[in-house]
């Protein structure tokens, strides 16, 4: 499949124009919004990389993959798009396959080599968003089960008698009854005194 270039007059965002396709399910709020504008703006050659895909539909196009993006070059004044144009005959049930396969991120980013071998200043200005931590409240419910031991988010730890006495102490120390946070609390505290040293 090749890429062509349309004109953005005759793309159209997916509002369940088509019979079968749901309107685009994915938002932007503001600040995500000019994070994706400046993206294009300081990279354009993405948009060669990462072309919208689209359909045929009554003499114009109805964008599939790429919405958000469509809303971006618009802000930007483009007067067109590069394109992957799907064919007219194309399923219902396919179209929607890829117009949520588009925007699903199947891999984990590893946040120790984002922090420790990556530029956060790039990372900024190129619309990375870190991962923010909650102030956790110590009275409020865990809203999700703990993980399952064979699951890769899970950090189990053993303690003898000496080192549970100490955990139990230091959790007493800060306050907080959770193990999980204050697992993370004290990670916390770690970070912010080796970086004011």
């Amino acid at each position: 499949m090749n890429a062509t270039t349309i004109k953005i007059s005759q793309l159209l965002l997916n509002e369940g124009q088509i019979e079968g396709l749901p309107r685009n399910p994915r938002f932007i709020r503001d600040a995500r919004f000019m994070a994706l504008v400046k993206s294009i703006k300081d990279l354009p050659e993405m948009l060669e990389l990462r072309e919208l895909i689209v359909v045929p539909f009554r003499k114009k196009f109805v964008v599939i993959g790429g919405n958000m993006r469509l809303r971006a070059i618009t802000e930007l004044g483009y007067t067109e798009a590069p394109c992957k144009i799907l064919q007219t005959q194309t399923p219902a049930h396919i179209l929607r396959q890829i117009a949520i396969k588009d925007n699903i991120s199947f891999g984990n980013d590893d946040s120790d080599a984002l922090a420790n071998e990556w530029d956060k200043n790039e990372l900024d200005s190129w619309g990375y968003e870190f991962p923010v931590f909650e102030d956790l409240d110590e009275d409020a419910e865990p809203e999700e089960k703990l993980p399952k031991p064979d699951e890769d988010d899970m950090i189990a730890v053993t303690l003898n008698e000496e080192e549970k006495e100490v955990w139990l102490q230091a959790k007493e120390h800060i306050g907080i009854k959770n193990d999980k946070k204050a697992i993370f609390r004290l990670i916390e505290f770690m970070y912010q005194c080796e970086n004011e040293e």
